[in-house]
């Protein structure tokens, strides 16, 4: 196969692929119902003119018919004044026009017959334009609501053109709302590290990142404390506050017993006070 040929039939193969992608059915019925339309209007056509030739013909044949009338009545009246010279004449003439008349005769029943085949195939055209207009709209209103039942399907199954760039759409703005918020963490990460400095003055102060790292602290050991107590190595944790309940009681005591003393020396100076003064 020569290089043409072959670009020749590359270039057909691709021109019938887009056409047959550009093409709508409902399209073509309607074309070719229109095509029929115009040759069912062309046979009528056909049967108006058949018909005008043939009233012609009739016409010229009711003619000749009166002029050979009027010429026999004619003879007969040169017979009857012995004029037989003028009455030969005139039927002369009258043998003429019955000549003409008989081929516009044999002329009028071609276009007569022509007329009736016309006429019929025009009838037979007819049933079949209308038959076929009957299956166009059949076949229209068929491929519409496939086509929208495929569209619907399409669109179920997420694979039609609409429907995916939406799903495109949604999955863009799902990821961005992800990076969004691994960004958004990230920085309070690193704002909750000193990494990086805030602006807005709600960052908190050593004391307060010291006593966060204490208490964290703390729970750290309490948890350790409660798993000795469960695998029986140590007695059981107490919680911070207990251990601050029981520590104020004895900060509270030590200043009664320290009190106590004092109340007996002064007690002792005022009993002895008296004696001295005695």
């Amino acid at each position: 196969m020569s290089v043409m040929k072959r670009l020749s039939m590359i270039f057909k193969s691709k021109a019938n692929k887009a056409l047959d992608k550009m093409e709508d059915p409902r399209e073509t019925l309607d074309y070719s119902y229109q095509r029929q339309l115009e040759l069912l209007q062309k046979v009528r056509r056909g049967v108006a003119d058949v018909a005008t030739s043939r009233k012609r013909v009739e016409l010229q044949i009711n003619g000749l018919e009166q002029s050979s009338r009027r010429l026999e009545e004619q003879g007969r009246k040169a017979l009857s004044v012995g004029r037989e010279d003028l009455a030969r004449e005139a039927l002369q003439r009258r043998s003429s026009l019955q000549t003409q008349m008989a081929d516009l005769k044999v002329q009028h029943d071609n276009l007569q017959a022509e007329e009736e085949k016309l006429t019929t195939a025009s009838q037979r055209l007819q049933a079949k334009v209308d038959s076929f207009r009957t299956k166009k709209e059949t076949i229209k209103a068929t491929y519409t609501a496939a086509e929208a039942q495929t569209r619907i399907n399409e669109a179920f199954s997420g694979i039609s053109e609409e429907m995916g760039d939406v799903g495109l759409a949604i999955q863009r703005a799902e990821d961005k709302t992800a990076q969004m918020q691994a960004r958004a963490g990230a920085i309070d990460e690193l704002l909750a590290s000193g990494a990086l400095d805030d602006f807005t003055g709600t960052k908190g102060d050593d004391i307060q990142a010291e006593l966060d790292r204490m208490g964290g602290g703390m729970d750290v050991e309490l948890e350790l404390a409660r798993m000795k107590s469960e695998l029986g190595q140590g007695p059981a944790p107490k919680s911070a506050i207990e251990q601050g309940q029981q520590g104020q009681p004895q900060q509270q005591a030590q200043p009664q017993q320290q009190s106590q003393p004092q109340q007996g020396q002064s007690g002792t100076q005022q009993l002895r006070q008296p004696g001295e003064g005695a």
